[in-house]
């Protein structure tokens, strides 16, 4: 695992929720570059199973929605219908009105066609314009990035038997950059 940047050190310490332990310990993964592909996203397409892999066929195709669904997996979350499309995680859990640690944030973006697309993630924190989202596929890596405020789709929180009780508002200091595309 990579180390994470220092405002996001905390992270380590926080007992749960699981998605985020189980996002963390992915931390670092990163997409093979030029041909070829990293065999453990790969092999995320197997172990979420259904079609997945028939679909899922090289790192180069975006997964960030992969990572979503190999992390609530692994957590003993429900996937939702198609888990590689990310605006689909609109449907994930039930609607958080506001977005708290371990929740899944799913955001808006544009194609290099200008089709219309999405991203997700789980938040991390905030500062006064962006999310701190740690997620797949941002930077061809597993990793925390801002996103900002204002291209957020859906804020989902996941379905608990009971609540960790680390859930909550939390707020950083700005990164200083905003990712702009995570495909």
């Amino acid at each position: 695992m990579t180390t994470l940047r220092k405002v996001h050190q905390w992270l380590l310490s926080e007992s749960g929720p699981r998605m985020i332990q189980e996002a963390l310990s992915l931390h670092g993964v990163t997409e093979k570059p030029g041909k070829g592909n990293n065999p453990t996203i790969i092999a995320w397409a197997d172990e979420v199973g259904a079609d997945i892999r028939q679909v899922y066929l090289a790192d180069d195709i975006p997964w960030c929605g992969l990572f979503m669904a190999v992390v609530a997996k692994r957590a003993g979350k429900k996937l939702v219908k198609d888990p590689l499309w990310a605006l689909n995680w609109g449907t994930f859990g039930k609607l958080s009105e506001e977005p708290m640690l371990g929740d899944v944030l799913v955001f808006v973006r544009r194609t290099k066609e200008g089709r219309k697309a999405g991203h997700v993630g789980l938040y991390v924190g905030e500062d006064e314009t962006a999310y701190h989202v740690l997620g797949g596929n941002q930077g061809d890596c597993v990793c925390v990035q801002a996103i900002a405020k204002n291209r957020l789709y859906a804020a989902r929180r996941p379905l608990y038997k009971q609540q960790p009780p680390n859930i909550r508002r939390i707020t950083l200091g700005a990164l200083g950059s905003l990712s702009t595309d995570e495909s």
